[in-house]
This record gives C-alpha cells, structure tokens and sequence, in this order.
C-alpha cells in the first residue's frame, strides 16, 4: 500500500501547514511550490520532497507527471492546495482594454483552480487507482464557491468549477478513488491584517474565531481516513451561511 501524498502550493499557509502534518503523521510527502517562500526550509527539513511547479504551464506539468509516473508506481493521495486570489479589475469605458483585462484574469483564475486539478487528476488517477487500498483525490476550495464574490467573481467561477469537478471525478473514478473538496470560509489571517478588519472578518460567522491552520489539517486527516465519504463538499465556515454573510 502506498503512503505518498502529493501537496500542490504547499510553500506557505494552510499547504505548508498541511505538508508537515502529513509527513509527521507518516505519510510520504511530495510538495510542489511555484516561488521561494521561507516555508520551504521547514519542508525540506522535515524531510519532504519539494517540487518547484508552475500549475498552470503545461510544460512544467508534463516534466512533473512524467517525474511522478517514473518514481512512483501507486499513490495514496492528491491534495489540490495550489491557489491565487485575483480580484476582479475596475470598470473601463474602453471596451477592448476591459475584455482583455478581464480575460486575463479569469482565465488565470480557471487555469489554477480548474484546469490543473482537472489535467493533474487525469493524469495521475492510474497511479491512485493501483494503490492496495483506496486512495483519494481532495479540491481544497473555497467559501464564496456556493455564495458568489461582488469583488472576486472570476475567483468565484473557478473554486465552483473545481466543486463540480468533485462531483465528476468522484463518479468516474469509484470505488477505488474517493474524491471530495474541503470549502473554507476565514481559517486563518495574514500577519498584516489590521484589528479592525479582523473584528470584522470574525463577525462573518456565528462562531466567531480565527480557528487556524490546524481545523484544515484534521479535515484532510478525517477524509483520507475515511472508508464512505466521496463526492461532498466539506465546508468549514463556522456557521456563516446562517449569518447571511
């Protein structure tokens, strides 16, 4: 039975945090990043493999599968960590400046979130599926999937396309694969996120904490232990939907 599991965009964040608890939890640990983070010092010394990876260049995706297929004959998990957040571009008058633009940032935004988990899980669903026991695919995705963003649209679209995708790629690669996505609302702030914006980020939900790195952690350890659950999204929101925010 293998234990490797692939991390994509792990150098930082909830990834990086994820990355470590895996390996001290035994599991073989492959971490892809796409630029130098200080993060990666605590990877490689934990003893993870990591993996400089552009998601979104089709070329660096075939060295890496082909990387992958020639080390590895199974694999135990591919968790899709990697993620960019765009916000949506001001209006423009000039109608060729505005679609181009825009253009660019959705299709950045379907690239990451959509087309390389897509391309990825395609590529490496034999490696998944010779593993002795069943192993699992997981789309780490995003709050505003179900709600919609006024600001972030694009970014929206894309983690909602990545949810459809659970549902696709649970049906087409049962039962020996189970596939689901985790959808975090606020986890954890950025260092330099002021008191007021954060009182009111915690106000968004009924619980009301900054629950940290740790509660995607134990969701992911939940799934990969897990015999019966494929094709759900896990939401970890703190009740927010309830708030109406």
């Amino acid at each position: 039975m293998s234990n490797t599991v692939i991390i994509t965009g792990a150098a930082q964040r909830l990834g990086l945090h994820c990355a470590l608890a895996l390996k001290h939890a035994g599991y073989n640990v492959i971490a892809t990043w796409r630029t130098e983070k200080p993060g990666l010092a605590q990877l490689r010394d934990a003893g993870v493999q990591c993996v400089q990876l552009d998601v979104t260049d089709n070329t660096q995706l075939t060295d890496f599968i082909a990387q992958i297929k020639q080390q590895h004959n199974s694999l135990r998990a591919l968790i899709h960590n990697a993620s960019e957040w765009k916000k949506d571009l001001p209006q423009s008058d000039n109608t060729v400046t505005a679609l181009t633009g825009d253009s660019a940032v959705y299709d950045a935004m379907q690239a990451v979130h959509a087309k390389a988990p897509y391309l990825l899980n395609r590529a490496l669903a034999p490696l998944l599926q010779a593993n002795d026991g069943i192993s699992d695919i997981i789309h780490l995705t995003d709050y505003v999937a179900s709600t919609g963003s006024a600001k972030h649209m694009a970014y929206a679209a894309s983690k909602a396309a990545l949810e459809n995708l659970t549902l696709s790629f649970a049906k087409a690669l049962a039962p020996k694969v189970k596939v689901n996505a985790i959808a975090p609302a606020l986890l954890m702030f950025n260092n330099d996120d002021d008191n007021e914006y954060r009182e009111k980020a915690l106000k968004k939900s009924l619980l009301q904490i900054e629950p940290g790195a740790n509660e995607m952690t134990n969701t992911v350890m939940y799934l990969l232990n897990s015999r019966y659950i494929t094709g759900r999204v896990l939401a970890l929101d703190g009740g927010r939907p309830l708030t109406g925010n």
